[in-house]
């Protein structure tokens, strides 16, 4: 007689299967870890051939941009952190294999950069995504104590103008006690309601909380193996299920 496999503790309750579950998350371990540094241009006019897919995370300088690939790759020193926000002044590819990748694109709005800088930073953005035909989809980072800045709003507003989805990953999320993180995120929620193509979800490079989730948005987006079934149907908005 078949044996009914009952939903295990600890996991979330969008995935009722823990087994296909398990072996969903080993094959995205798998993808993910095979990412390597590809190249870093100043501008996208020099970036790598505009063929396959590809995966841009953006947001201020002190989101945890690199602190988030990181974690989600496995990747301790994959992507360079810092302790002076706005470090990251190219575009740097991550190569994933199969003409697949990801890209940490500059940070914007630190008040310490240059003007001149931050000026360069924002055609070179704006010329990526009015041009790259293979970037599928967007992970916007926010400090989950300060959301939906000026500069958030832009890029959320040219994304949805450009139809391009966008997952927003509310970073920092161990920096709140689970009831403060939980109301952030539907206020964000709230605020984005009428914006078409725009997920949520708390996050935590130091907890990898929301590193499940995260992944499988973009394992999606690049059609990688591990991401259908189960891990593909996740909203991604209801971390901690």
């Amino acid at each position: 007689m078949p044996v009914k496999l009952e939903p295990m503790a600890g996991f979330p309750r969008r995935y009722p299967n823990p087994l296909k579950y398990m072996e969903n998350q080993s094959a995205l371990d798998a993808a993910f870890a095979r990412a390597a540094f590809l190249t870093s241009v100043p501008d996208p006019r020099r970036a790598p051939p505009d063929t396959g897919a590809e995966v841009a995370f953006a947001g201020r300088s002190n989101a945890g941009k690199s602190s988030a690939l990181n974690a989600l790759t496995g990747r301790r020193a994959l992507a360079r952190t810092s302790k002076t926000p706005g470090r990251t002044r190219h575009l740097v590819y991550f190569d994933l294999g199969g003409d697949r990748r990801l890209v940490d694109l500059p940070g914007y709005g630190y008040a310490r950069v240059p003007e001149a800088v931050r000026r360069q930073w924002g055609r070179a953005l704006e010329a990526y995504f009015r041009r790259r035909r293979s970037l599928r989809g967007l992970i916007l980072l926010m400090d989950i104590r300060h959301p939906l800045t000026h500069f958030d709003r832009q890029l959320l507003d040219f994304c949805t103008a450009r139809g391009l989805p966008v997952h927003v990953l509310l970073t920092k999320a161990d920096k709140l006690k689970r009831g403060a993180a939980s109301a952030a995120l539907l206020e964000v929620r709230r605020a984005l309601a009428g914006q078409p193509g725009v997920t949520v979800q708390t996050f935590s490079a130091t907890t990898r909380e929301g590193v499940p989730e995260a992944r499988a948005r973009i394992a999606a987006w690049l059609g990688l193996e591990g991401a259908g079934g189960e891990a593909k149907k996740s909203p991604g908005t209801d971390v901690g299920d």
